[in-house]
């Protein structure tokens, strides 16, 4: 076996299903291994932001790492930013690159793609992956493979695997496999469950708060479990949206402070026992709160510890931690759990404009009659639409909030999932992204693509809406799907809206893209209040300064 080889075995043996890439000289060896032993599919894009974005959704959807794959220098270079989005929001990806051999670093030349020195990219990944090897002596590369690996999973971040050209046909052993999950010590395990046990118990109005770190490392069905012990209210963070989407648990709805349902931001505000379970503290989560909340009255669980207000325990894996949780159930009922707002329905077919609402409406009348689909979303007024759409698992960038993830993302989940996804974005992130849609009919992709025209950075107007650079050309983008080789639609009222709507969930044969065109300067009420209270935040903080 050849250290080729012996990565993608590793990679299969740590649960990665599919690699996204696009090849460059120093990479084409191992792409050459990846395509003839078809230990793993290979999906190739069309630029590599799009295959960070796509090893990204499909990580986020089924719960496993999944791998980006791109040559030295200028590949990976031009993924960081995708990288980095996964990092900050700990999804697993795996990113491997291609890299310079020892003639390449022999001839006393600069070599192609470097940038400062060989190293700087290795340097530079050490920033926005939790771990980083390189494979240049194939005797140790199975063990460090096996390092990253595990940490990959056990941190549910990126990490990054350089494979210099000349090393990937060397002699190579199996890569081991490490144990993934630690053990925390028993008595300050048994100390911290009886601590959050006590605490809910006495509290008058407990809440248990649910955050990406549930899916990232795989506990829906057993935090639905402690859902129904406690008996108490759940809802998610913004991040944690499509969280337990697939469970049966009594949601209340997704705390947005002031931007989002007030029952649900009183409930949250006014809890004397908050339980913030897999949560970050990012201010897309709490930036937005009405009140602020006093965290010596939370118990956080995140990061592989818990807090409860000023005492602290570590390493406190979030598995052990709710499968202890689970053993000794000591319900504590204080407020009936109830069920999750409706959505808005009865979409109205008339020549009036879209709006927004409208999109969410209509889509919740389709999806009514048709299985629900996983949501891929990029950053903007389709993120916030999305919060109006029946609950169903989506992927987006809430906390990191780059552009250009919705449609590659999209693509993933479909690669990972097999599922046909809903894929939101604006037109100024497809412009970003979105022409790897030509690359649906090589693999059999069929999304549905709602663009939101408004010929506008939206969302930034929103922000500073005295500033004219946020005005952006009027493209056809229902013309531009069908050279694509999707089916496009464009659209302007609600009656129009409805119409494309029922074509696209109904053919299959391909993708269908949707061109909405919206008024400039016509927002979703939840984003209104969002850049409200953003600003509300911002403004706080400066006079506290």
């Amino acid at each position: 076996m050849h250290l080729g080889e012996s990565l993608l075995l590793g990679l299969k043996q740590y649960g990665a299903s599919e690699i996204f890439g696009i090849p460059g000289d120093f990479a084409l060896p191992l792409f050459k291994v990846i395509e003839e032993s078809g230990i793993l599919p290979l999906y190739t894009l069309s630029h590599e932001p799009a295959v960070g974005f796509a090893a990204d959704g499909a990580a986020r959807a089924h719960g496993k790492p999944s791998v980006a794959a791109v040559t030295y220098g200028a590949g990976a270079f031009n993924v960081v930013n995708a990288i980095a989005a996964a990092y900050a929001e700990k999804s697993p990806v795996i990113l491997l690159s291609g890299g310079p051999g020892d003639s390449d670093r022999s001839t006393g030349l600069l070599v192609h793609h470097q940038a400062k020195q060989l190293n700087s990219q290795f340097q530079m990944y050490r920033e926005v992956t939790c771990d980083q090897v390189v494979l240049n002596d194939p005797g140790t590369a199975p063990d460090l493979i096996a390092r990253a690996l595990r940490n990959c999973i056990a941190e549910s971040r990126p990490v990054y695997i350089e494979v210099p050209r000349d090393r990937v046909f060397s002699e190579c052993g199996s890569v081991p496999y490490i144990p993934i999950e630690a053990t925390p010590d028993p008595d300050a395990l048994q100390a911290c469950v009886q601590e959050i046990r006590w605490r809910l118990k006495s509290a008058k109005s407990p809440v248990l708060m649910v955050g990406v770190e549930i899916r990232r490392f795989g506990l829906e069905s057993q935090v639905t479990q402690l859902c129904r012990n406690f008996g108490i209210p759940v809802v998610t963070t913004f991040m944690g949206r499509g969280v337990l989407a697939r469970q049966k648990v009594p949601l209340k709805g997704t705390y947005m402070g002031i931007a989002g349902n007030r029952e649900v931001t009183e409930l949250v505000e006014n809890s004397d026992a908050l339980m913030l379970l897999g949560v970050l503290l990012s201010d897309t989560n709490f930036g937005v709160s009405e009140k602020k909340i006093d965290l010596r009255n939370t118990i956080l669980a995140c990061d592989g510890q818990v807090t409860l207000g000023y005492h602290q325990y570590t390493d406190m894996p979030l598995s052990a931690l709710v499968a202890s949780l689970n053993e000794k159930v000591v319900p504590c009922p204080r407020v009936p759990p109830g069920n999750e707002r409706l959505y808005p329905t009865g979409a109205i077919a008339d020549n009036k404009p879209i709006t927004p609402t409208d999109i969410a409406t209509a889509v919740n009348d389709i999806l009514n009659d048709h299985p629900t689909m996983p949501i891929a979303a990029d950053m903007g007024d389709c993120l916030f639409t999305a919060l109006d759409i029946q609950y169903t698992e989506l992927v987006a960038p809430g906390y990191y909030a780059t552009m250009g993830f919705g449609v590659p993302a999209g693509l993933g989940v479909q690669a990972a999932t097999g599922r046909r996804p809903l894929i939101l974005v604006g037109d100024g992130a497809f412009q970003m992204t979105g022409w790897e849609l030509l690359n649906c009919p090589r693999y059999g992709w069929n999304p549905v693509v709602l663009v939101f025209n408004n010929r506008s950075w939206e969302m930034l107007r929103a922000f500073q809406p005295e500033s004219t650079f946020n005005d952006l050309d009027d493209i056809n983008y229902a013309e531009v799907s069908q050279s694509l080789g999707g089916r496009g639609y464009r659209v302007s009222t609600r009656e129009q809206l409805q119409s494309a709507l029922k074509n696209a969930i109904t053919d299959e044969s391909k993708f269908q893209l949707i061109d909405i065109v919206m008024e400039r300067g016509v927002l979703s009420d939840t984003l209104s209040r969002f850049v409200s209270g953003i600003k509300n935040m911002r403004a706080t903080s400066q006079a506290a300064v």
